[in-house]
């Protein structure tokens, strides 16, 4: 892989993790049901990228690519990890919906090992070990509040298995498909199925408060249009099992964000949690796990 190539995947991973962190932020402020914030974070995303269907020869493109069952099985992963995360985040903290949901690198990994046949070293599993050990010390006070699971935190560790297969979806849809064209068919596959689950659901798809609104553009534009292309970018030039950990940077940026606009807190613990975190995945970019070019 070319340098340039391999800094711009990663650049897209870093984008990733920021725009992925104001997730959280934005569902809290938004306060509406699980699947219609899912509904409007999608609708709006995929409008917002329609255009780019419009260049020569991308309609076509796309409906003849191998590529677009991934996407459309990848959008409908992507709208149950939405639906019951954002749900999750009403019934428990920002920070331990986030880090339950983000359990996905796990399951990646397992899926490249057994499924796959991926090679992962040693290092890979340590630094995987590592970063999801640090992201549990940041739930810290939150998790020894709640040893009985609750109804969050166990919808947040389902959404984390659909969450993880949106990564393996995604990193075979972009073998044949670009990233652009990729995030929108699954963005309009999750769009279809989350407005199907609000409208069995009986939820209200109106009557909102500006603050609601603003919150779903914000989840739309910055989360969802910036941050789930960039990933699609890594993604067609790395592994989902080297992305995949990379995200759980997510939930301890997420946790820092809560501290001004949520008002939550950090105790000392998951300080040291988020420094546990960011050695993991350093861990894991030195393990000579060796990510696969794609297109």
């Amino acid at each position: 892989m070319r340098r340039h190539t391999a800094t711009l995947a990663y650049l897209g991973m870093a984008t990733g993790v920021v725009a992925l962190g104001f997730s959280a932020i934005f569902v809290r402020w938004a306060n509406a049901p699980g699947p219609v914030t899912g509904l409007y974070r999608m609708a709006i995303a995929t409008l917002v990228l329609t255009p780019v269907l419009f260049r020569p020869g991308a309609w076509r493109g796309l409906f003849l690519s191998p590529g677009l069952r991934w996407a459309v099985l990848g959008g409908i992963f992507l709208s149950l990890d939405l639906a019951l995360w954002n749900t999750a985040i009403g019934l428990t903290s920002a920070a331990t919906a986030t880090l339950f949901a983000n359990t996905a690198p796990l399951w990646v990994a397992l899926a490249g090992r057994w499924i796959f046949g991926e090679r992962l070293t040693g290092k890979f599993w340590l630094g995987l070990a590592t970063t999801l050990a640090g992201a549990a010390a940041v739930l810290g006070v939150a998790y020894t509040q709640h040893v009985n699971l609750g109804w969050g935190d166990i919808l947040a560790w389902i959404a984390g298995l659909f969450y993880a297969g949106y990564y393996i979806c995604t990193e075979r849809g972009r073998i044949s498909l670009g990233s652009l064209d990729y995030v929108w068919a699954a963005g309009a596959a999750a769009t279809l199925t989350l407005l199907g689950i609000s409208a069995v659901m009986g939820f209200s798809l109106t009557d909102y408060p500006p603050q609601t609104w603003l919150a779903f553009a914000g989840m739309a534009l910055i989360s969802q249009a910036l941050g789930y292309v960039a990933i699609s970018y890594a993604l067609g030039h790395f592994s989902a099992s080297f992305v995949a950990p990379t995200m759980v940077g997510q939930p301890v940026l997420t946790a820092i964000l809560a501290i001004p606009l949520l008002r939550e807190h950090l105790t000392l613990g998951q300080w040291f949690g988020g420094a546990a975190v960011l050695t993991g995945i350093l861990l894991i970019h030195r393990s000579h796990l060796v990510p696969p070019s794609r297109t």
